[in-house]
């Protein structure tokens, strides 16, 4: 299990299950790939989506903007959630409410400093939260 794997374990609860665990980590793999991919091509899709200021809630230190599972579903787009849920053995709701709970929390953990991390210091912020 990675550590983006573990991460979306504990914050979406023991009983969630590896599937649902593991799709946050293909999530944030596969995104914004003409972005630059990660946690900054997730924070640019919501933001072409006209959910940039949720995604800067997630960022930044204050409280963090809920999204909801259909805001979820038009930013992604069903083709997207389809491909992610046949991966996962999900069904595509499942998906969208995975995320629509895990992304607000899951950001925020990997922006402690209200600025999108590069590779070495997001490598250091996951080993601090999972300590290890």
């Amino acid at each position: 299990m990675g550590l983006l794997d573990q991460l979306a374990g504990n914050l979406l609860g023991g009983n969630a299950g590896a599937s649902h665990s593991a799709l946050l980590g293909t999530v944030l793999n596969s995104l914004g790939s003409s972005q630059g991919g990660g946690l900054a091509g997730l924070v640019q899709t919501l933001a072409s989506k006209g959910l940039g200021d949720v995604a800067q809630s997630w960022v930044g230190t204050g409280v963090n903007l809920p999204i909801t599972a259909q805001q979820v579903q038009q930013v992604f787009g069903n083709p997207q959630i389809q491909q992610w849920a046949a991966q996962h053995g999900l069904h595509p709701d499942a998906v969208a409410s995975t995320l629509a709970k895990a992304l607000p929390g899951l950001v925020d953990k990997l922006t402690p400093g209200g600025k999108l991390p590069d590779a070495a210091s997001l490598a250091a912020t996951l080993k601090s939260l999972l300590g290890s």
